[in-house]
């Protein structure tokens, strides 16, 4: 008989003990985890949990009806499913209904409302020059040097936390003292910036001493004049107005917005754009450890929107507050309104204001992932029942309790005494999944839906075909005539092969799956590919360690006919034993009935 190698398969054949400590540590450490969560149960998705579905419908803007397509449409349905689903797990379904509509299924547990700007936002910024601002109506007080509202933010220094906006390089500004109008009249600055131009560079649209151009029409007086009148009769100070007051503006035009600083609602006379949000490259939230700053929203432009962003900040620097400011203005609304005391190069920026951690996640969310090819108008928020959805799960976890009874029925009638070791092991497995699901979560989203289900049960008979494998190889050397402690050491390299090479197959297809599909499929892939993963940790070291301890005990080591190890049941050789020759005796042929 060939013993067992030496070396490192020695050594895990002497001390298994080690393997199982391991993972049962491991169970321990993930369900106090769990506990300590609070998050004792599976999130579930929309088909099981119910949730909130919300209809969106493309509205098209003025004189470009034909922007609804399909290419627009299946764009903005990208950009939503990134925005909700982030690692592609909440189960969070974005798909389209006819040519204009999209429907948004978000799973229980969801902020509906945070979700709901995120998918109909269509997150247009633009860096406009301030031309005049002040308190709102009612509002008695001026806001501080450095913006503290969770609504208000202004761009953050790197070296300082009293200045407002810096470059990684160069530049730093600093609040203005006040962001009540000064320097001059909101009718001064019209007259000054009358003759808005797209391609105007920063100068032109934010400079105070711009001169109106020689070519003013009456019909340029009169827009400014409404602009003006606009301006003058705007109450921030109201809900109705200060999310729509500055909606609608064209970027090439002047405009007026509101905004909400220290508490307080201002409004603002805004130039044309300077910088709009696709020059915006990537944006991210950071917490600053090194200021006071806390929660910031980091911004990166292109080469061409850190050049004009360079160029706007440089020609503000040369006026006077709140001339020197640039107000950002995302969807209509003044988000910040900085000044500048010099030009800000390096082609980045960063964003403060006393952000909590969700809100600087969802601006730089929205920016990151840019903005939507079209406007849309949130026709219905509804609450979606599980009623079906828990049928459906009844009757699944049905199947799967039966399916489960299957296969351990056909442990027991085929394996008999080796039942006790893959039975344990279908527990562990069991319990891992359960406990790594209800941790993903809170995690990273992880919703459990109808078709993930499918993929647990599935597992089950992944998880049983491995040991099956296994033990199959240690008959085969059973049936070699071998014993039972070196056929376990002899079958586990090749049993350990198969098993290897069948679940790498399985996580391939489920990764492709999770990879080329959308929506509740990859419930399916994922689930697939998890547990396909914790069938080779448990096999690994919870099944076969366990199956070195039990081949020690005489019940299996000696082949009991329960034992499911039964060398006559098997049909095993009987071993071929030599026998010694008597001193002195004849060479010939050995009888048989000696040897």
């Amino acid at each position: 008989m060939a013993a067992p190698k030496r070396g490192r398969n020695a050594s895990a054949q002497s001390k298994p003990g080690r393997s199982l400590a391991l993972i049962l540590i491991a169970i321990v450490a993930l369900t106090g985890g769990m506990f300590a969560s609070g998050h004792t149960t599976p999130r579930l998705g929309i088909d099981l949990a119910g949730g909130t579905s919300i209809t969106l419908r493309a509205v098209p803007e003025k004189g470009q009806e034909s922007a609804i397509n399909k290419a627009n449409m299946d764009t903005a349905v990208d950009i939503m499913n990134r925005r909700v689903n982030g690692l592609g797990v909440s189960e969070a379904e974005v798909q389209t209904q006819g040519t204009r509509n999209i429907i948004v299924n978000i799973p229980k547990g969801t902020n509906s409302e945070q979700a709901r700007q995120q998918v109909g936002t269509t997150a247009k910024l633009y860096f406009r020059p301030v031309l005049a601002t002040e308190a709102s109506v009612g509002a008695a007080a001026t806001p501080s040097p450095s913006a503290t509202g969770s609504a208000s933010s202004s761009p953050s220094s790197s070296a300082s936390p009293k200045t407002t906006a810096s470059s990684s390089k160069t530049g730093s500004a600093t609040p203005s003292a006040s962001a009540t109008s000064q320097g001059r009249a909101a009718s001064d600055a019209l007259k000054a910036d009358s003759t808005p131009s797209a391609s105007a560079s920063a100068s032109a649209s934010a400079s105070a001493s711009a001169s109106p151009s020689a070519s003013s029409s009456s019909a340029a007086s009169a827009a400014a004049a409404k602009l003006e009148a606009q301006y003058t009769a705007l109450d921030c100070s109201k809900k109705s107005v200060q999310t729509t007051a500055g909606q609608g503006a064209k970027a090439t035009d002047a405009a007026v917005a509101c905004g909400k600083v220290s508490g307080i609602w201002y409004k603002y006379l805004l130039g044309p754009a300077a910088v709009d949000g696709t020059d915006v490259k990537k944006a991210s939230a950071v917490y600053n450890t090194t200021t006071a700053a806390g929660w910031q929203v980091t911004m990166d432009f292109t080469g061409k929107g850190g050049d004009k962003f360079a160029s706007v900040t440089g020609e503000l620097a040369k006026n006077t507050a709140p001339q020197n400011e640039f107000g950002i203005v995302l969807d209509g609304q003044v988000v910040s309104s900085p000044s500048v005391a010099s030009s800000i190069t390096g082609g980045s920026a960063e964003i403060s204001g006393s952000f909590t951690q969700e809100e600087a996640q969802s601006l730089a969310n929205m920016l990151s992932y840019g903005a939507l090819p079209l406007t849309f108008k949130t026709d219905s928020v509804t609450t979606v029942t599980a009623a079906l959805g828990g049928e459906q799960l009844h009757a699944g976890l049905i199947a799967g309790a039966i399916g489960l009874a299957l296969v351990v029925i056909y442990l027991l009638i085929f394996y008999r005494g080796l039942s006790v070791i893959a039975i344990p092991s279908l527990l562990v497995s069991a319990i891992l999944t359960y406990v790594i699901m209800a941790l993903l979560g809170p995690g990273i989203g992880f919703a459990l839906n109808l078709p993930a289900v499918c993929g647990a049960i599935v597992a089950i008979g992944i998880t049983a075909d491995s040991f099956i494998v296994f033990f199959e190889r240690i008959r085969d050397e059973i049936r070699e005539g071998r014993s039972l402690r070196p056929s376990v050491e002899r079958a586990w390299p090749r049993a350990r092969r198969t098993i290897l090479v069948s679940d790498f197959v399985s996580f391939l297809a489920a990764a492709v799956l999770f990879i080329v599909t959308v929506g509740k499929v990859q419930g399916f892939a994922f689930t697939l590919g998890l547990t396909t993963v914790l069938d080779v940790v448990v096999v690994f070291l919870f099944t076969k360690p366990l199956m070195t301890i039990l081949a020690r005990r005489k019940f299996f080591a000696n082949g009991h006919k329960f034992s499911g190890l039964d060398p006559k049941a098997l049909g095993a050789k009987t071993p071929l034993r030599r026998t010694r020759r008597p001193a002195g005796s004849a060479a010939g042929p050995v009888d048989p009935k000696e040897a």
